[in-house]
């Protein structure tokens, strides 16, 4: 690495020290100000390669991610607690600080849905959906009108707390369920969907994130489509890597990187029918992948106006720039 690169890796360590040093990862004016000086801190591009970095500060990125992923938590929690204080929680989703910023990034998101499938799909699973739902509620509620969302969470109290969310909405109601399980027990009834969304934060590490996109490659029904987020330089002290060519049984379509405040870059994959394709399921596609091109997308997803990398809307789920797989 360079001056800069080494430079950059001291900060982050040390902003590490010091989050690991908080008492609490609950919401606090502490919490907000050393991860908002984390994230901005990783934002700008640059040439970092994670993976060969000291195994010191790689056992600091292991940690990061962990942490990062422990106070999102508490502060979707929080603001699911809040919403749910009133009698109709949906009408008061202006009340979470970002909502603006989930509605483009839901119509972003559909958007691309829309190159890649002819049909509206019947039936979407996210998986990690948390107590904090708000990408299934919004498409849902704005883009995906007539699709059932399942959303899938290893956590109880998060399903528990995001159930109470839509249980007096006469559509999201009925169309919107909660599976409280492994996804990894999750088996059959994977194949009952037209799309998969994977969170971020499923899968801590590599191996993790790895284990489940195998599961969800031996599930999935053939054809269907795959999103799911990584991240890239800099950003990777934030959230695993994925790299597009291990998606063994799946076919890459496009890989989407931000380049300025959001984090998460968004691959896009399709599920392989292995009896009637002719790509190598084992094959990364490297000649695909090479002949990208990028473009600009008209809008930004994300305009950030009182940044705080906490909330889903300013530090997961957000994508700018596409690398467009032609």
């Amino acid at each position: 690495m360079g001056f800069h690169e080494d430079s950059l890796v001291d900060t982050i360590c040390e902003i590490y020290v010091d989050i690991s040093r908080l008492e609490s990862l609950k919401p606090s004016v502490d919490v907000n100000i050393l991860f908002t000086k984390l994230v901005l801190t990783c934002i700008p591009p640059c040439s970092i390669d994670v993976n060969k970095l000291s195994r010191r500060v790689q056992e600091i990125r292991a940690k990061l991610i962990k942490l990062c992923g422990e106070a999102e938590g508490h502060l979707e929690s929080h603001f699911s607690e809040i919403l749910t204080s009133h009698s109709e929680p949906l009408d008061q989703l202006t009340i979470f600080p970002y909502y603006s910023n989930y509605l483009k990034l839901s119509h972003l998101e559909f958007n691309i849905l829309s190159e890649y499938s002819t049909k509206i799909p019947n039936s979407v699973a996210f998986v990690g959906s948390g107590p904090l739902p708000l990408t299934s509620i919004v498409l849902a509620l704005n883009h995906l009108k007539t699709t059932e969302f399942h959303n899938y969470d290893i956590n109880p109290k998060a399903n528990l707390q995001a159930s109470r969310l839509i249980d007096n909405h006469p559509d999201l109601s009925e169309r919107m369920f909660f599976h409280t399980t492994d996804i990894l027990a999750a088996g059959d009834q994977l194949g009952d969907y037209d799309v998969v969304f994977l969170a971020a934060l499923v899968g801590m590490d590599k191996h993790e994130k790895m284990k489940v996109v195998s599961h969800l490659s031996k599930h999935m029904a053939p054809n269907s489509i795959l999103m799911l987020r990584s991240a890239h330089g800099a950003r990777a002290f934030l959230y695993p890597v994925v790299d597009p060519c291990e998606l063994h049984g799946f076919e890459v379509l496009s890989v989407y990187h931000p380049t300025d405040e959001v984090i998460n870059s968004v691959i896009i994959a399709r599920k392989l029918d292995v009896n009637n394709s002719k790509l190598d399921v084992n094959d990364c596609n490297m000649e695909i992948m090479a002949s990208a091109a990028h473009k600009i997308l008209p809008n930004k997803c994300l305009e950030i106006e009182a940044f705080n990398p906490l909330i889903h809307g300013g530090m997961v789920e957000e994508v700018a720039v596409e690398e467009r797989v032609s």
